[in-house]
């Protein structure tokens, strides 16, 4: 039979290595919980910029000028620009 200072040692060890044990996991725990939280800040915040463009893309404003860069002239047609149309009407009566 081991004595009581034996004794005393080895639940000393157990207490010792269980009490680390608790504090590690909690740690690693605590790891984990950051990690995730910031995980999911990074996808809020992909998923907000991805909105806005969605949102820029859907509520941008038409072209008012065609392809080969002449002003829309005609006031029927959907793009058309007053204010583009008179610039241009203006920048070819400055010539």
């Amino acid at each position: 039979m081991a004595s009581a200072g034996v004794n005393v040692l080895r639940y000393s060890a157990l207490l010792a290595g269980v009490s680390y044990g608790l504090y590690h996991q909690s740690n690693i725990n605590a790891q984990n919980h950051k990690a995730k939280v910031d995980r999911d800040f990074a996808h809020q915040a992909s998923l907000i910029t991805q909105a806005k463009a969605e949102f820029k893309k859907k509520n941008m404003p038409q072209e008012s000028v065609t392809k080969g860069g002449e002003v829309i002239s005609d006031p029927n047609d959907p793009k058309f620009d007053l204010e583009g149309y008179l610039t241009a009407l203006m920048g070819e009566k400055a010539k």
